[in-house]
């Protein structure tokens, strides 16, 4: 295959690196290692708020940050789509694309943040009209938001800057920003907090700077995207067919992930119906299902990049290599999993959980957990192929089906076996995400040659 030159001249592609164990590990390896930053990060911003002796700053804060969070998750759909769209540039030599992607992913994530912030006053009011906290943690929720709300910008273009590293295989890049973000940030919870005695709105300043100094440190790692004149090319930029191709590569996952949150969202809201305690053993519990999300990642971003290089260059085999590999390592992570939390998830239940009742449920039904890992990895898996390859159609149609599974499921089990069905129907939404995304796994193999 051949590229072009600026000259115009055709030019082959370079041999591509091969695609080996060393390589997917160095890959993911920094992905998982910074996943772990993000709980110590969360501890220390409520041990530190903590620290004044009340639970409503406590409250507020948390609350707070799952109201950021839920809003920027949004516009999760740019590191994804950005990672298969510079993934393929790259692999098929395309340097000047590779530069004017990240541009485009900016100027979503400027706009995006702006938007947040114009629009403050109507999220704020609403999310606190819908969580209905109390007076109290409300007037200090709004604190906490009118301060934190103004990184919006910064804290969006991070995941443009994570998709772009991500593509270019430089993940250890991702983890320094997270290092210096989460890093920043606790050290000025301590200075804002507990040395300056500024209480939540504290917090959010030392949140807001962390992630502003993120956002800037993102821009200079990726500054090998605005060496090439072509990042500031309206022409190229702007151009309408890339506008395009990308606004239907992002609505489709924001889809995806729509009915992904919707799936664990109801899976929370129907086990609070069943009572306090079924509630706190699946909060226990779901804490295993982000252990495995965590140390997955890693390899679901391999198998994003390196699918997406490959299909970028019509290599078939090299897609099935890429696939193969970081399915290997995907799976016997959630296999370790497994047998971790078949043998030692009574120990971390106690840890999590000091109620006897509670303790007594979580285990009950650990099991469920036990199998989760094994059946759940083919999907997880299957994301990050089918995100490397752009094929978003895909993932939202068989997210579609996973989702009509899980509801029927939810309506035929649950009312005769309780919290064992409500964990049937999670599970089956599991295996049909990866048995669905798997029958279609061919044609995208036929993609990859143009078929």
């Amino acid at each position: 295959m051949a590229t072009t030159s600026e000259a115009g001249i055709a030019a082959p592609l370079a041999a591509p690196k091969p695609i080996t164990h060393r390589r997917v590990m160095s890959v993911a390896l920094p992905i998982v290692l910074s996943n772990v930053t993000v709980p110590i990060l969360g501890a220390v911003d409520t041990g530190v708020v903590g620290q004044l002796g009340e639970a409503a700053p406590i409250g507020a804060v948390g609350l707070g940050a799952v109201i950021l969070s839920t809003v920027y998750w949004i516009f999760g759909f740019l590191r994804m789509g950005t990672v298969g769209l510079v993934g393929q540039a790259e692999g098929r030599g395309d340097a000047a694309e590779v530069s004017a992607i990240l541009s485009r992913a900016l100027l979503i994530a400027g706009a995006g943040g702006l938007a947040i912030i114009a629009l403050q006053l109507p999220i704020i009011s609403g999310a606190l009209l819908i969580s209905d906290p109390g007076d109290e943690v409300a007037t200090l929720t709004q604190d906490y938001l009118s301060i934190r709300i103004w990184s919006a910008p910064f804290a969006i273009a991070t995941y443009a800057f994570t998709g772009w590293l991500v593509a270019m295989e430089r993940t250890g890049a991702v983890f320094l920003i997270q290092v210096v973000i989460n890093g920043l940030n606790i050290v000025l919870d301590i200075v804002f907090v507990l040395g300056f005695g500024w209480g939540v709105e504290g917090v959010a300043a030392a949140t807001v700077i962390a992630e502003v100094v993120g956002g800037l440190y993102g821009l200079w790692l990726c500054r090998a995207a605005f060496a090439r004149p072509d990042w500031k090319d309206a022409a190229r930029v702007f151009a309408r067919e890339k506008i395009v191709t990308m606004m239907v590569l992002n609505g489709d996952i924001l889809i995806r992930s729509a009915l992904l949150m919707a799936i664990f969202n109801s899976f929370t809201v129907l086990a609070a119906r069943l009572g306090e305690v079924p509630l706190a053993a699946n909060t226990v519990l779901v804490n295993f299902l982000f252990i495995v999300a965590h140390a997955l990642d890693g390899f679901a971003f391999a198998a994003e990049t390196l699918v997406a290089r490959a299909f970028g260059r019509r290599d078939r085999a090299r897609v099935r290599r890429a696939s193969a590999l970081t399915s290997i390592w995907g799976m016997a992570i959630c296999v370790v999993l497994s047998l971790t939390f078949a043998l030692a998830g009574g120990a971390l239940i106690d840890v999590m959980a000091t109620s006897p009742d509670v303790r007594e449920e979580a285990r009950r039904y650990l099991w469920w957990m036990v199998a989760a890992p094994i059946v759940g990895a083919p999907g997880w898996m299957f994301d990050g192929i089918f995100i490397g390859a752009t094929r978003s159609a895909d993932m939202r149609n068989m997210m579609i089906v996973s989702a009509i599974l899980y509801a029927a499921a939810v309506a035929i089990l649950l009312p005769t076996l309780g919290n064992d069905g409500l964990w049937a129907a999670l599970l089956i939404s599991f295996i049909a995400r990866g048995a669905t995304l798997g029958v279609r796994y061919p044609a995208l193999e036929r993609a990859a040659e143009g078929r």
